[in-house]
């Protein structure tokens, strides 16, 4: 993060997975736990950098998933009555947005989730729900993975996730991915079929992309439909993309931003900066026509 940082705060927003930063490898078709599993240290300028605590906190939560073993059952995280306090906030900030800027698919979701307000929910909870649901099941991760595995991963119904939640001194504000993203943003969606379908599709393209460029452009389309993708409902601008949905700030500041025709070539192409509200959207006609447009542009990619 840069200096930027204490305006930031202020305004609710976090910064999204940079999913085309790593260089393109096909050497590996099937990557294994230990590549799911490597840990970005803390930046000097992320807010719980000198948080001893917080610090050994994260790590006893990473350790989890160091350890997990694919298939089996999600051992608890051990969170602790500050780290339940900090999740009520956010949900008590983010929930009117919902109201207000959700589209009709995700806050149906919500509702069958029913996911907890006075506490974290435990990621083998919720994905026991996603699963019945959906199909898609989520597994823990340490931290941020190569994209290139995060987006395969998609391909076999796997969403890999993170557990721990953002440092309490920045309760609306997260420098990367934490547990409130992953559940109020992609687990909600993912319990959505139309949704989850739409992961699969880009995961299995991903798994046949041999260039470099090619990635880059699936992974952009990424960004601005699954992360930052908005509709049209009833004359009104409607968000299904997770980056937004999981941050009240996001879901205000979509309306000021450029509202771009559905153009996924177009998207494909555009450039993005994940440290800030994202100034172009690419807005679907409707939810209807956004699956099925996004669902013929991949598969024509097959």
């Amino acid at each position: 993060m840069s200096n930027k940082t204490s305006v930031t705060l202020l305004l609710d927003h976090g910064d999204m997975r940079l999913v085309a930063n790593d260089t393109f490898d096909t050497s590996d078709e099937n990557p294994g736990v230990s590549e799911r599993n490597q840990v970005i240290q803390l930046d000097p300028d992320h807010p719980g950098f000198r948080d001893a605590e917080y610090r050994a906190r994260r790590n006893s939560i990473a350790r989890i998933a160091l350890e997990y073993k694919p298939g089996t059952r999600i051992p608890d995280a051990p969170y602790t009555s500050r780290e339940h306090e900090l999740w009520q906030t956010i949900r008590e900030a983010v929930r009117p947005e919902h109201r207000r800027h959700a589209c009709a698919d995700y806050l149906a979701c919500m509702e069958k989730l029913d996911l907890p307000n006075d506490r974290i929910p435990q990621l083998s909870e919720v994905s026991a729900k996603v699963e019945s649901l959906s199909g898609f099941r989520l597994e823990p991760v340490a931290g941020l993975v190569s994209p290139r595995v995060f987006l395969e991963s998609l391909a076999d119904g796997v969403f890999l996730c993170t557990q721990y939640i953002r440092h309490h001194s920045t309760p609306l504000y997260t420098p990367e991915p934490d547990v409130v993203h992953e559940l109020l943003g992609h687990a909600v969606t993912l319990a959505s079929k139309r949704l989850a379908d739409l992961n699969r599709q880009v995961g299995r393209v991903v798994k046949l992309t041999r260039s470099q460029e090619a990635f880059e452009r699936l992974s952009r389309l990424y960004w601005f439909t699954i992360e930052f993708g908005v509709v049209r409902e009833n004359e009104e601008i409607k968000a299904y993309g997770t980056g937004l949905l999981s941050s009240a700030g996001e879901l205000q500041k979509m309306h000021s931003a450029d509202l771009r025709p559905f153009d996924l070539e177009g998207a494909s192409r555009q450039e993005y900066d994940p440290t800030k509200f994202q100034p172009v959207l690419y807005c679907a006609p409707s939810f209807d026509q956004m699956y099925q447009q996004l669902t013929d542009y991949l598969v024509n990619l097959n």
